[in-house]
């Protein structure tokens, strides 16, 4: 009996032992292999933050007071151009109608030949010529030229002004535009900041992960503010002096349509002196 339990000791010792467990890593191993995991975790998040960050994400993601500020700027912007190309238009055809309305009555000696050369292509001096014609009509019968003629520079006037004022529409909204526009944005700016920093006192912490995208959506408000108010501020410029130019175009008219009264005064008014020396004469 003795001898089993020495056997069976025996067949222990001879029987093969497992397979010992791999090694474990060594520590170089382990410090490779963490900075590759954190390397692609990394460019994975700055990948994904460069998407969050594009501008459209970041209107998107915006408090609804830098929205409605970004749409207002955005319309603001619409609005300047469209008045651009407006004004364009009409500038660029009333210059042309003009320039062209008074190479017509160059050579034309009173006001109705000038009202023939015209026709019916209606511009600011055709408005002059009616406004002479009709004074010498009214005036019929007065011997007084310089009376007329005031009056007829009254009307002048008149016409020059309500032109002035017809040719410089919509060149206020481009001055408010371009004014008030940087405000704006900065407006957008300081409320997208404050929620910034609201942010941080919520999640306390400081980390520019955290704070960047308001920070981002804050300075987004300023740019479409700027984009706004550059063009608005050279287009204002520009058409300051282009209507300038025109201006002296019309008061190039004005005078025009006044010769060419005085050249009728002159001949209507002319024959009463002559006459009168001839019956003095003829009395003696």
């Amino acid at each position: 009996m003795a001898a089993q339990p020495a056997q069976a000791a025996a067949q222990a010792q001879a029987a093969p032992t497992p397979a010992a467990a791999a090694p474990a890593p060594t520590a170089n191993e382990a410090s490779l292999a963490a900075p590759a995991s954190g390397d692609s975790k990394s460019l994975k998040s700055t990948s994904t933050g460069l998407h969050e960050l594009s501008p459209w994400n970041m209107f998107l993601n915006a408090d609804i007071i830098v929205k409605a500020v970004m749409l207002g700027l955005a319309f603001a912007s619409l609005v300047t151009w469209t008045v651009f190309i407006a004004k364009m238009v009409e500038l660029t055809v009333a210059q042309r109608k003009l320039r062209g309305a008074l190479a017509k009555i160059a050579e034309s000696r009173s006001l109705a030949e000038a009202q023939f050369a015209l026709g019916a292509k209606g511009s600011v001096l055709s408005s002059f010529i009616a406004a002479a014609m009709r004074e010498g009509r009214l005036s019929a019968g007065i011997s007084s030229d310089s009376g007329i003629k005031e009056r007829a520079a009254s009307s002048f006037a008149e016409i020059v002004r309500a032109e002035a004022r017809k040719i410089r529409i919509g060149m206020g909204l481009l001055a408010t535009i371009g004014a008030t526009s940087p405000f704006v944005g900065l407006f957008g700016t300081v409320w997208g900041i404050m929620n910034s920093f609201i942010g941080i006192s919520k999640s306390q912490t400081t980390n520019l992960a955290v704070v960047a995208p308001g920070i981002a959506e804050a300075l987004l408000a300023t740019a479409i503010g700027l984009v706004a108010a550059i063009p608005a501020v050279i287009i204002y410029n520009h058409f300051s002096r282009v209507t300038k130019v025109y201006l002296e175009l019309v008061n190039r008219a004005s005078g025009a349509a006044g010769r060419l009264l005085s050249r009728d005064l002159d001949r209507t008014h002319g024959d009463v002196p002559r006459n009168a020396h001839a019956r003095a004469a003829a009395a003696e």
